[in-house]
């Protein structure tokens, strides 16, 4: 029988080069299922580059997304695009040599699903931060079941819905990416699937050490809002994330996240707008995050 194949996104800066060789060793040695792997030198040549994979030096930085997107593209050039893209940060580890296989088995078990999202811990194999749970319940990250969202750092997709919905969107450079292009499948009338019982290993890390955490998560917001959802909705999520932003800025981040907010407001109409319907909106209550939250 022939082995399933994969396309594996990997984007580099060439800033940590041992976590690299870790997370792609650890690629190389999955078994059961047919790799291409596709590395993307955002802003650089990529200083690793595995024997007979794919690569590609951008003249700049476009960002995670953007990078992403770039990543996607080498394997259509190439002429033999697999079913399945998988997007792997370079500092995550397969800690076993089955996961991709295994989530192949997932995403056929689940024809319903654009994607399958594999549990991310840390490198104990268990902890697990809130927020790398795609679900609002994230209190047990063992369940498995339907999401809404996803952890974009290691998510497999299907190639046919991906380039249906154009792909990760570009110009959010960082952040939130992940819950535009889960809304998009969502719009198509797939679901997201959460593989609990395959894990990914990550070192555990916060947002905000990056700089730009405050303004860019607070654009984005504007952005994921103007693009996805239909304009009596719009208001609603503006104001619970406006809300949520005004708490958490006791912690810090205020004066930039409120420059974010107003930046993501001034510059919506760049982006490209293709509301969901109303029976997504019900699908995505159901299924227990209104896209409100």
């Amino acid at each position: 029988m022939r082995e399933p194949s994969v396309d594996v996104v990997v984007l580099t800066m060439n800033d940590r080069p041992g976590e690299e060789t870790k997370a792609l060793d650890s690629l190389l040695a999955q078994k059961g299922v047919d790799i291409t792997i596709g590395v993307v030198g955002n802003g650089c040549v990529p200083d690793i580059v595995p024997e007979r994979a794919l690569s590609v030096s951008l003249p700049e930085n476009l960002g995670i997304p953007g990078g992403r997107n770039a990543g996607a593209r080498l394997f259509k050039e190439s002429g033999k695009p697999s079913e399945f893209l998988f997007f792997l940060d370079n500092d995550a580890v397969f800690p076993t040599d089955d996961v991709l296989l295994r989530l192949v088995t997932e995403a056929r078990a689940h024809p319903e699903a654009a994607y399958i999202q594999p549990r991310l811990t840390g490198p104990d194999d268990e902890t697990t931060p809130r927020r790398w749970v795609p679900r609002l319940r994230a209190s047990d990250p063992a369940r498995p079941g339907t999401v809404t969202t996803m952890t974009e750092g290691v998510v497999m997709v299907r190639r046919k819905e991906f380039d249906a919905v154009g792909g990760w969107a570009g110009d959010f450079f960082l952040y939130h990416e992940g819950i535009d292009l889960a809304w998009k499948f969502w719009s198509l009338g797939r679901t997201g699937w959460y593989a609990a019982g395959v894990r990914m290993h990550h070192p555990v890390t916060t947002p905000a050490r990056h700089a730009r955490f405050y303004r860019l998560a607070a654009r984005n917001r504007v952005w994921v809002a103007y693009r996805n959802l239909p304009r009596p909705l719009i208001p609603l999520y503006l104001g619970f994330w406006i809300v949520a932003t005004a708490l958490r800025s006791w912690h810090g981040g205020g004066r930039e996240s409120l420059k974010g907010l107003r930046e993501g407001w001034a510059g919506r109409h760049r982006q490209r707008r293709r509301p969901m319907d109303w029976r997504t909106v019900s699908r995505l209550t159901t299924a227990g995050r209104p896209p409100v939250i």
